[in-house]
């Protein structure tokens, strides 16, 4: 069963036959408002504008000259917690509500000149800006909470992207001195590795999007039990 983000979880939930006997993919995989990841597949969010799936990836810069760089609107408090450490707060963390017009570079341009994109939970846990962030080769920094990222129990997350907790915001920028010139470069190389599993395409491929999904609903099917 696939559902949309905002009212799949809870709408699955409430008919517990079909929460019970079904393996849900969600994107907002969301453990506190029951996703069961030994069941469910969490989907990530991908935004496709008009539904066109060409030119999803790019190279970005070979030389990123922003250290870290977020643009979105101002909800849910993981957000504003951003906005209040870092907003017009640093030259290498960039943190705007929305890409000014005073600005040389759009909102993907902009991804494609950073070395890392702050990716935060809004409303709901998950973000179209880990997946965004993936097509830039920008690595991205996860934060969020009760949120079982895609693909997690096939890809080690932890080697392509970096996860902050709320309370760690404000040390944002020491640990990401911490990871070092060379550590980007392998986290970099990394992303550029896992890009093409959450690629859209049509006809699908080998190992895209389309099929990973596949391939964790066939896993699932083994912890999935219908008394008949």
């Amino acid at each position: 069963m696939l559902s949309c983000h905002d009212w799949g979880p809870w709408a699955t939930w409430y008919m517990h036959h079909l929460y019970f006997t079904s393996i849900r993919a969600l994107c907002n995989a969301n453990t506190s408002e029951f996703f069961n990841p030994r069941k469910d597949v969490s989907f990530p969010e991908i935004n496709l504008p008009l539904g066109d799936m060409s030119r999803l990836t790019t190279p970005g810069s070979p030389n990123r000259t922003v250290l870290a760089f977020f643009a979105g609107r101002l909800h849910g408090m993981i957000r504003k917690s951003i906005f209040e450490h870092w907003k017009d707060k640093d030259n290498d963390i960039i943190v705007w509500e929305e890409v000014p017009n005073s600005s040389k570079f759009s909102y993907k341009e902009m991804m494609g000149r950073s070395k890392y994109c702050i990716c935060p939970s809004g409303f709901e846990v998950a973000s179209p800006r880990i997946v965004e962030a993936i097509y830039a080769e920008c690595v991205p920094i996860l934060v969020s909470e009760n949120y079982v990222l895609s693909f997690s129990d096939v890809l080690d997350c932890d080697k392509f992207s970096i996860r902050v907790t709320v309370a760690e915001l404000p040390e944002l920028k020491r640990i990401l001195a911490a990871v070092g010139d060379d550590g980007y470069v392998v986290m970099r190389l990394r992303v550029r590795e896992v890009q093409h599993h959450f690629v859209v395409n049509d006809p699908r491929r080998r190992y895209d999007v389309f099929n990973m999904m596949l391939h964790l609903l066939w896993l699932r099917r083994l912890n999935l039990r219908i008394n008949v």
